[in-house]
């Protein structure tokens, strides 16, 4: 299985590199390994759902 770090998932999922540190830690992307003081994560890891954002409270406020 190829492997890419923190660094390489926060450009391809366009958000930030802490943000995938705190996702990792988390568990909430598959696959994720702790190696050391860095993360490997699955080259085909897809990015999870941002929980942290409600929509339709978004959409409500924004009327």
């Amino acid at each position: 299985m190829d492997y890419i770090t923190a660094k390489q998932a926060a450009e391809k999922w366009h958000i930030s590199q802490r943000r995938v540190q705190v996702l990792c830690v988390q568990g909430r992307i598959r696959g994720a390994v702790r190696l050391g003081w860095a993360w490997a994560i699955p080259k085909d890891a897809k990015k999870p759902i941002d929980l942290r954002v409600d929509s339709k409270k978004m959409h409500q406020s924004q009327n």
